[in-house]
């Protein structure tokens, strides 16, 4: 497992606003990270609609070591509060998901996402200004055409470069129920958005329809035993994508079988061990995330205690299971009590799917090393924010005497958690979602 250190610990704050991580709003919080596809730009959005994007620092040449650090380099609203009139419910402006595609020109392009609606953004720079209209002054306003007596050829001027978010494309009214998942298709033309009971399949050139891929919602809805957590595109091949349940089972498909995948391909579940059985068994299977490795072949999921990978070939059990907190299994009721045993924590890949990181409580984030079988935890703090301090493994202490450097399961701050990290797509570079702060580290650097 690589020794991980601090190159700066990025405090994510409100436009215009200081705030410190004891005191924060509930709109501060951090809702979903996403690096694009190179890793030179990092977003993350927020439970007040907000997307903020990071970019990655030039190296120069006088501070060779200064390569990888983030700044901001654009924020902008996203979403906003809306009202659903005919079923009386709010629509909050939270962002559910962000999702990069893959630079074709100078603009960057992403989706972003809430409860109802899926937004397209263009980031783009500009540097220059047009100025010497005809039929136009210097604010702007109409000129008399009668008063225009020569003819002036417009000019490009230098001006300071100004980061610029417009939405290009809105896809709304087509969710019944709250959007989980977005993924983007290998072929770039479409996109999925799914919610609990059905996923839609998109082209980014059309707004006003889409197609239904796949619907679970029973004739009667007293007969509903289960609901889609999340949902991807398969990386490599456009027709394949995967969705999980809140019954701990995942379904692959194929949409060249048909047109309506209410049929799966192959159907991952693994079988219930009766001695684990309790009242919290269907809870703490429930999948919150599932993706697939950069090579296609496997597929990663998240339950509540574990984090499973799965060989595509084989369906009747996952080939790797690793605990990132089964200390926790003796306190589910106390968890069910407030609410945590619901948390929904995200996982990655590191770029060579050897890595796999996922994030607990306590603000504590698990890293998993699938060749070597190690695994580390470690803590996003700013008590530990000094810049390029290395990272000190921590452990946690069931019970018997507690070591200096461990913690007491019963000392652990539920409300510190830690639902949603990125991994650079080539580097070992991770960026860590704690509440309202938002966390980068780097490997170790000698």
């Amino acid at each position: 497992m690589k020794c991980f250190s601090r190159y700066l610990p990025y405090i994510f704050r409100p436009p215009n606003t200081i705030l410190s991580s004891s005191c924060h709003t509930e709109a501060d919080i951090i809702s979903t990270v996403e690096f694009n596809h190179t890793g030179e730009l990092l977003a993350t959005g927020d439970k007040g609609g907000r997307v903020v994007i990071f970019q990655r620092e030039q190296e120069s040449k006088n501070q060779v070591h200064r390569r990888g650090e983030y700044n901001v380099y654009s924020t902008f609203q996203s979403h906003e509060p809306e009202f659903d009139y005919l079923k009386s419910l709010e629509i909050e402006e939270k962002i559910n998901k962000i999702r990069w595609l893959p630079q074709q020109n100078a603009a960057y392009f992403l989706l972003s996402t809430n409860d109802k609606t899926v937004k397209l953004w263009k980031v783009s720079e500009r540097d220059k200004r047009p100025e010497g209209y005809n039929l136009k002054d210097e604010e702007g306003r109409l000129r008399d055409p009668a008063t225009i007596t020569t003819l002036r050829v417009p000019v490009l001027r230098p001006m300071d470069l100004m980061v610029e978010a417009t939405p290009r494309r809105v896809f709304a009214n087509a969710h019944t129920y709250h959007i989980n998942s977005i993924s983007v298709n290998s072929d770039y033309e479409t996109y999925m958005s799914a919610d609990d009971l059905r996923i839609n399949l998109w082209n980014f050139e059309i707004t006003n329809q889409s197609f239904n891929i796949v619907d679970i919602k029973p004739a009667n809805m007293e007969e509903l035993t289960e609901v889609i957590t999340a949902a991807e595109f398969h990386p490599h091949h456009c027709n394949t994508f995967v969705y999980s349940s809140s019954k701990g089972t995942i379904r692959l498909c194929d949409m060249r079988a048909s047109a309506l995948c209410d049929r799966h391909t192959k159907f991952f579940e693994e079988p219930e061990d009766p001695s684990n059985r309790s009242f919290f068994s269907e809870i703490i299977s429930s999948i919150s995330d599932v993706k697939f490795s950069h090579s296609g072949r496997y597929i990663m999921t998240r339950d509540y205690l574990t984090v499973k990978v799965w060989d595509l070939n084989m369906e009747n059990r996952p080939i790797e299971t690793y605990q990132v907190h089964d200390y926790l299994r003796s306190k589910l009721c106390s968890l069910y009590e407030n609410d945590c045993i619901f948390d929904k924590f995200e996982c990655v890949w590191n770029g060579s799917d050897s890595v796999i990181m996922t994030g607990s409580y306590n603000n504590f984030f698990r890293m998993f090393d699938r060749n070597t079988k190690r695994d580390v935890t470690l803590e996003a703090s700013r008590e530990n924010s000094k810049p390029r301090a290395i990272l000190k493994p921590r452990k946690v202490c069931v019970g018997g005497k507690r070591r200096k450097d461990e913690i007491s399961v019963d000392s652990l701050d539920f409300s510190k958690k830690i639902l949603h990290t990125a991994w650079h797509p080539s580097e070992n570079i991770i960026a860590v979602a704690a509440t309202n702060n938002l966390y980068i580290f780097q490997d170790k650097v000698n």
